[in-house]
């Protein structure tokens, strides 16, 4: 397109030369056929009449109308069998008879032979019962209600760290409480998650708070976090499910439904407090 543009303006100045009419009147001024005439002021407004060979700005510009095509790809995708013209006809480059020319084979399909994926060892082993927990530091925790976005007089939740951005909107097997920013804990908080770590546990602890463990499967995530879907599907919340065996002793309590608001306190032995939910 560009030499194609170039190519005409190169005409129309050797036409211009043979007729013996100048391209531009004034002597001061070279004419560049990339590029306008240039102003001797720059201060001075251009008028197009101050030339008598300036064509318009149409006979200098290198884009035009007729030059917009779509983007379309310059190697396109080659039709098979459609003639021996195109060298893909006939046979399409399958050649002549056999399993391959035909329908073909699955992949990986080796003839008979033991293919290659059967032939390397295995390696590792993916266990069916590990559990993936979405961590969340205490110091995030710390600036959430500096900012006023958690309320720390009311107990904080899984649903709470959820709705306030804290952590993500997958939750798989649940929350594990991290210490990191430990140090910015300087009030009484009560959580209530799904792992814990002795550092954060600690640290909450000597600001006079409590960290609750609680179990939660995956209705019971879903009745906790989307109450909302349960009552627009005209459904009631289920029940909360009791951990599985070997969970009991990585877990305080079950979780409650709906999402509570109130924490329970860790209760002593013999003591005549309120009835917390056993595990067993």
């Amino acid at each position: 397109m560009l030499s194609r543009r170039l190519a005409a303006l190169s005409t129309s100045v050797i036409r211009s030369s043979i007729r013996s009419k100048p391209v531009l009147t004034l002597p001061s001024l070279q004419f560049n056929p990339l590029q306008l005439p240039h102003l001797a002021n720059p201060h001075t407004a251009f008028s197009p009449n101050a030339f008598v060979g300036f064509q318009g700005f149409r006979a200098y510009s290198l884009l035009s109308l007729n030059d917009l095509r779509d983007n379309v790809p310059r190697k396109q995708k080659t039709r098979k069998g459609r003639g021996i013209g195109s060298g893909k006809g006939k046979t399409a480059g399958r050649g002549h008879k056999g399993q391959r020319a035909r329908k073909g084979s699955k992949l990986g399909f080796e003839g008979g032979q033991t293919p290659l994926r059967r032939r390397m060892p295995k390696r590792g082993f993916k266990n069916p019962f590990s559990l993936t927990f979405q961590p969340v530091g205490l110091g995030k925790i710390a600036r959430l209600i500096n900012a006023g976005k958690i309320d720390s007089s009311e107990l904080i939740t899984m649903k709470t760290l959820k709705d306030t951005g804290a952590i993500g909107k997958q939750i798989q097997d649940g929350v594990r409480l991290m210490g990191r920013g430990a140090e910015h804990i300087q009030w009484p908080i009560h959580l209530e998650v799904s792992r814990v770590t002795v550092r954060a546990k600690a640290a909450v602890e000597a600001a006079g708070g409590s960290v609750r463990r609680v179990y939660y499967n995956k209705l019971g995530f879903r009745a906790l976090l989307k109450p909302e879907w349960f009552e627009k599907k005209g459904r009631l919340l289920p029940k909360a499910a009791r951990p599985p065996p070997k969970q009991k002793d990585k877990v305080d309590s079950i979780g409650r439904l709906p999402a509570p608001t109130k924490p329970i306190p860790f209760l002593v032995e013999g003591s005549n407090d309120l009835p917390v939910q056993s595990l067993t």
